[in-house]
């Protein structure tokens, strides 16, 4: 194996270590606020379980950052080692700044500006213009119906200012209708376009599945004492943990998987893009190592800062953002496991007010989830012509 190639594979694993670096918090962030393990505790569980995720779903999200967002002909190792050096490099700033940020949407932009420095703009699998059209139709009738139900909602219960309510309507409008068409084939979504769409989409459904589930246990054990709740759910926090980590690493875990099948395949070793059973183990393996370490900078946020979390808030935000992320799993869509779990977090802080949530918070990172894609692709896009003016 040349040298270029095992250069490019370690730095895919390097790229799976500090992505779950960052990615600690996610899985942990929720048990170590409730108190129901140790950090450390915390740490082994999700380590083992963000291993065991890529063993339990298909490779379908390694194809898509494989083949689904630069042209194959134009994935030369080159296009990828700079994409992932780009990525590496924003993931290891945002997890000493204490930022949480999507490691995912950050080897997506170092590959897009990679690519696209190496052979224009053509190298980028753009959606088709139709697909573009009606899928802002699709997400206008989704915002309309939306914000104009929850505009009712609010003026029935009397509240005095409608517009935060109308544009969340909207938001949660837009949430739902865009995977409705999804799932019914409606509008063939998949490559960049969903990895965009996702960007808003995956927050909003962790945001309303965790806001849902709460009720739903509020309401269910709304006779039962604090401290029996707290017993209850302290243990159950314990699989939803489980189940949220499973996710996590099925996700997470295949983007290393996908750009090592496509060193593979542009090196010359795999004929197809077919992802090598060694490689899933290799890159859960690292990814696993990353969470056991931890970044403790971005765990104090998700924990603490966001809002305040018991128990029972703790397992429904587990379980809404595993549900977010087997479902964006199973249709190939590398999505933030950050944003999932930042969305349901909002979620169940949202279940007892609006001030429950510190939104100043929120706002500092969805500020870095919007720069992510377009700082690592400028970056990627910057790196890449200086090595071909450094090397040749």
């Amino acid at each position: 194996m040349e040298p270029l190639l095992i250069t490019g594979i370690v730095l895919a694993l390097v790229f799976n270590f500090v992505n779950g670096l960052n990615d600690a918090a996610n899985s942990i962030a929720t048990v170590v606020a409730t108190r129901v393990l140790t950090p450390l505790q915390a740490v082994l569980l999700a380590a083992f379980f963000n291993m065991v995720g890529p063993l339990v779903f298909t490779t379908v999200v390694a194809k898509t950052i494989g083949k689904g967002i630069v042209s194959p002909g134009f994935m030369t190792t080159q296009v990828i080692l700079i994409g992932l050096f780009s990525a590496v490099l924003w993931v290891v700033i945002s997890s000493y700044s204490g930022i949480p940020i999507s490691a995912s949407h950050a080897l997506v932009g170092g590959l897009i500006g990679s690519a696209a420095a190496y052979a224009g703009l053509q190298a980028i699998l753009w959606p088709a213009a139709g697909t573009v059209v009606w899928l802002v139709v699709y997400a206008a009738v989704g915002a309309a119906a939306g914000g104009l139900i929850l505009a009712i909602l609010g003026y029935l219960k009397g509240e005095e200012n409608l517009y935060p309510i109308i544009g969340l309507g909207a938001l949660c409008g837009i949430a739902l209708i865009i995977p409705l068409v999804t799932i019914t084939r409606i509008l063939p979504v998949s490559g960049i376009l969903a990895i965009l769409i996702f960007i808003v989409v995956a927050p909003v459904i962790g945001l309303l599945a965790a806001f849902l589930i709460s009720i739903l246990v509020v309401r269910l054990f709304r006779h039962r004492n604090s401290r029996t709740m707290n017993f209850l759910f302290r243990k159950l926090q314990l699989l939803s943990a489980s189940f949220y980590s499973i996710g996590h690493g099925s996700n997470d875990a295949q983007n290393a998987m996908g750009v090592i099948t496509a060193i593979l395949v542009a090196g010359g070793l795999l004929s197809e893009f077919i992802v090598p059973l060694w490689v899933i183990m290799i890159s859960g393996l690292s990814i696993a190592l990353g969470t056991f370490l931890g970044g403790w900078r971005v765990v104090e946020t998700m924990a603490t800062k966001i809002t305040k979390l018991r128990p029972y808030q703790g397992f429904c935000a587990e379980t809404g953002g595993g549900v977010v992320l087997a479902f964006v799993t199973a249709f190939g869509i590398p999505v933030s496991t950050t944003h999932a779990i930042s969305g349901s977090i909002m979620g169940v802080g949202a279940s007892r007010g609006y001030s429950a949530v510190q939104w100043g918070v929120v706002r500092r990172i969805v500020a870095a989830w919007i720069l992510t894609i377009p700082l690592t692709a400028i970056f990627a896009y910057v790196a890449f012509l200086f090595s071909f003016w450094l090397l040749g």
